[in-house]
């Protein structure tokens, strides 16, 4: 590897990112073509179903790839899907060699791009930049190898650590610099997730405004009522209301009139519950959810050791009350040896508030 090769990988890695929110379940990819020590051509995977990085790429570089090396940030695909294969793509346009941050680890990518470009008669180099790759392809990754999505736990809290007041007041905590920054996110995941009380107490529309490349379904775990905004609502986004198999189905026939969505789990534990439903979300191709609360859904998320993110917003003010929640509620820890730490700590200020980001540290 060159500081040649990383600066070219980085800048592959900034057009990636450009798909954050329009390709998944496909993985964020950037590609550049370099000829002579100079860009000519560059491309990002845009939208889901469309043509990959490399094609959009090749196409820019024209006849100028041929001989030249392509630097892409994932393994090129090797079977033909909703695309043709980048591979033969590749081949065909007479790169002479590529230079890879990461394998892709699907199943019928695994090492086969790598293999078809060596055959040839293509070098292939893996592993320049790597790490920031993977950050970036996580979700991918994580749903590819486990067939779960990526887990974002969000909330807002006063300084003293309350989500709301002992009464349920809780809008609005934060400002609305951090709020637009919850939008944002929002406007990129696959689903939104929250408890029944969230539900009952904030009546929230949990979409996105303005809209982003996305849009979420919004998930409820627990009773919702029919007068709600989700429900009145459901024919503009998506809308799943989560029910254990004792539910009598007939009575939300109302739900599903207005364009909703039953999802029945099985008996059991929060925590199972919680696998029952990450397991479910990851078959229907979902990447990325938001966990906005109550303080019992996201303490059994965190009991299920099942987050990957934290976006903690924090205002500068104090609340009291020793019966104002926290936002974590669950089983907790009983040694603070064992408490779960973050690493990849971002801080922000959004005007007078401050948000908290970071990944949990796995072992």
């Amino acid at each position: 590897m060159t500081s040649s090769d990383s600066q070219y990988m980085a800048r592959a890695l900034e057009l990636a990112k450009q798909g954050q929110g329009r390709v998944e379940p496909n993985p964020m990819v950037g590609a550049v073509v370099v000829a002579d020590g100079q860009i000519v051509g560059e491309g990002w995977h845009q939208e889901f179903g469309g043509p990959h990085a490399e094609v959009h790429a090749l196409g820019n570089a024209g006849d100028r790839a041929r001989g030249a090396t392509m630097y892409v940030t994932l393994e090129p695909c090797c079977h033909t899907g909703k695309t043709p294969p980048c591979t033969q793509a590749v081949i065909d346009a007479g790169i002479a060699r590529v230079v890879a941050a990461a394998g892709d680890p699907f199943g019928e990518v695994d090492g086969g791009g790598f293999s078809q470009l060596r055959t040839a008669g293509i070098e292939c180099e893996v592993g320049v930049l790597e790490a920031d790759a993977r950050r970036l392809l996580a979700p991918y990754l994580k749903l590819v190898t486990t067939g779960r999505p990526w887990v974002i736990a969000k909330w807002a809290m006063s300084l003293d650590g309350k989500i709301a007041t002992h009464t349920g007041s809780s809008q609005w905590i934060t400002g609305p610099e951090a709020r637009q920054r919850v939008h944002e996110l929002r406007g990129r995941m696959d689903a939104i997730v929250v408890g029944s009380r969230t539900a009952r107490v904030d009546d929230p529309l949990l979409t996105a405004r303005p809209a982003g490349p996305r849009v979420a379904t919004r998930i409820v775990l627990g009773h919702l009522d029919r007068d709600s905004q989700l429900v009145q609502t459901a024919s503009e986004a998506p809308l799943i209301v989560v029910r254990t198999q004792r539910v009598d189905r007939g009575e939300y026939n109302w739900l599903t009139d207005a364009g909703g969505e039953l999802l029945l789990l099985d008996e059991g534990d929060h925590l199972s519950q919680i696998n029952q439903l990450l397991e479910l979300l990851g078959e229907r191709k979902m990447t990325n959810l938001l966990f906005e609360g109550g303080s019992v859904v996201l303490g059994a998320l965190f009991d299920a050791h099942a987050v990957d993110e934290v976006h903690a917003y924090i205002a500068p003010k104090i609340t009291g009350g020793s019966g104002a929640p926290s936002p974590v509620g669950g089983f907790g820890i009983s040694d603070m040896a064992d408490s779960l730490g973050l690493s990849e700590v971002e801080v922000e200020r959004l005007d007078g508030d401050i948000c908290v980001r970071g990944r949990v540290a796995r072992e």
